[in-house]
């Protein structure tokens, strides 16, 4: 079982400047914003993910991995060993994510985190793939009525006509969490949707791109996912204090933590990730074997 990271560093200039001569426009803070928490990633995964096999880092470009990797434990894969030249440079999550499943030597079952997910205790493959088959939460919704549900919307569809099934009323969303996936979801749906599916992917977020959720759905879809939540607690940026937020990392409930940035004024920005790092650095002070140093 693999483990694949998808990450960004925002103050990068190289990456900034590609940025702003693709797109015209100035990166929005929320959505690339690094809180400087990788390090603390790789160490929970560490400490607590047993029998884990590779660690893959995917990123824009050579400037984007980070000076204290460990290169030889942690395999670096760029945005252009995996996504087609003609989407490329792209600056959307939901197309970078869509084709994880090429990343060359990457395992049948893998798990797929973003850099605001952290494994806080012990898990094994069995927490993941149960019997050999990803597990994770699905709940049902009617209405999109956000452009990210308008994403997840869009993934079930797509997912439920590579099957030759007729979208229902409700559609699937996967939970918001770790993913557990399997590397063939991937070939199996390019090769039934393959010009659908990049028909829908865009340089930034519109509400016809599918997400990750599409593999997740389709295996739900053809009986090869189960539904059972995985352990995790997500806390959303909002409105959480600091020292609520330091007793989340220091004192975890839950297998996996998830933290949803949201847009928020530099002054909290800063108490915020001030109070993170001080909680990380206290529950995992232990440099990794994936870091330099």
């Amino acid at each position: 079982m693999d483990v694949v990271i998808t990450y960004v560093d925002g103050t990068d200039p190289l990456w900034k400047r590609d940025f702003l001569e693709t797109t015209g426009q100035e990166t929005r803070p929320r959505r690339y914003r690094d809180w400087g928490t990788l390090q603390f990633l790789l160490r929970g995964l560490e400490k607590h993910l047993k029998g884990m096999g590779k660690l893959f880092l995917v990123v824009a470009r050579e400037s984007q991995a980070p000076g204290w990797i460990d290169r030889r434990e942690v395999e670096v894969v760029l945005h252009g060993d995996i996504v087609p030249k003609e989407l490329l440079p792209t600056f959307n999550s939901t197309t970078i994510e869509l084709f994880l499943h090429r990343i060359p030597g990457l395992s049948e079952r893998f798990l797929y985190f973003n850099d605001d997910c952290f494994l806080m205790e012990d898990a094994c493959e069995e927490d993941f793939f149960p019997g050999g088959l990803p597990a994770t939460g699905f709940a049902r919704h009617l209405f999109a009525s956000n452009l990210y549900k308008k994403q997840v919307r869009r993934s079930d569809v797509l997912a439920c006509k590579a099957l030759g099934k007729v979208p229902p009323l409700f559609f699937l969303r996967p939970q918001h969490s770790c993913l557990p996936c399997l590397r063939c979801a991937g070939d199996e749906l390019f090769g039934r949707m393959g010009p659908q599916i990049m028909a829908s992917l865009t340089t930034l977020r519109e509400p016809q791109n599918p997400n990750f959720y599409i593999f997740l759905d389709y295996l739900r879809r053809s009986g090869r996912a189960k539904r059972r939540r995985l352990d995790s607690r997500h806390i959303s940026l909002q409105a959480v204090s600091p020292d609520v937020l330091r007793r989340a990392i220091t004192e975890p409930r839950a297998q996996l933590l998830c933290l949803g940035d949201v847009e928020m004024g530099p002054e909290r920005y800063q108490k915020l990730r001030n109070a993170m790092m001080v909680a990380f650095m206290k529950r995992y002070p232990d440099v990794s074997r994936f870091e330099k140093y």
